[in-house]
């Protein structure tokens, strides 16, 4: 199971944090910081796994990917197999620049609904459900379409007296 995805740029601050188990705010800074502190001291030409039972607990790793200014972080138990899971980080980046054209750190600061559904069609309640960066694009593109379609955005604009409605739609976008 996967237990956290993190992703946080190399001074620490982090830019996307999801735990699939309840931590308490607290808790889960705290947690960023022991990672942050783990990955900043690690030398460029080690193993990219990690045992994390110091920081998360019993029948914990981690494994992470450093692309540019930001650490990719993911979090799980034994049992998940580690390359697997390296290999989700590459489709997870991999999706990221289909949908941002060359992703950075801007991109996942103003863009953090999007990165979320990209993550939560890739990985629900700790769970990997899907592998394939075109069949997430796919799911992503979809959801968008709800929210851009032409029957929506026209409740919108036209004039409407039941509050109820206009509620509704602008629930909706």
């Amino acid at each position: 199971m996967i237990k956290a995805v993190m992703v946080m740029n190399t001074q620490g601050k982090s830019r996307l944090a999801k735990f699939y188990e309840y931590l308490s705010v607290e808790k889960q800074q705290e947690l960023i910081r022991g990672v942050f502190s783990v990955l900043c001291s690690r030398a460029e030409n080690v193993s990219n796994f990690i045992d994390a039972e110091s920081i998360f607990g019993q029948d914990s790793r981690l494994v992470y990917k450093h692309f540019a200014t930001l650490y990719f972080v993911f979090v799980f138990d034994s049992s998940e197999n580690e390359l697997a899971v390296l290999d989700l980080i590459q489709v997870f980046v991999e999706t990221l620049d289909k949908c941002f054209q060359n992703v950075c750190e801007l991109d996942i600061v103003f863009n953090y609904s999007k990165i979320h559904t990209i993550l939560d069609e890739m990985v629900f309640g700790g769970q990997v459900v899907e592998t394939s960066s075109s069949e997430i694009m796919k799911a992503v593109e979809e959801i968008s379409k709800c929210f851009l379609s032409p029957f929506l955005l026209s409740c919108v604009k036209m004039h409407v007296d039941d509050v109820r409605f206009s509620t509704f739609a602008l629930f909706l976008i």
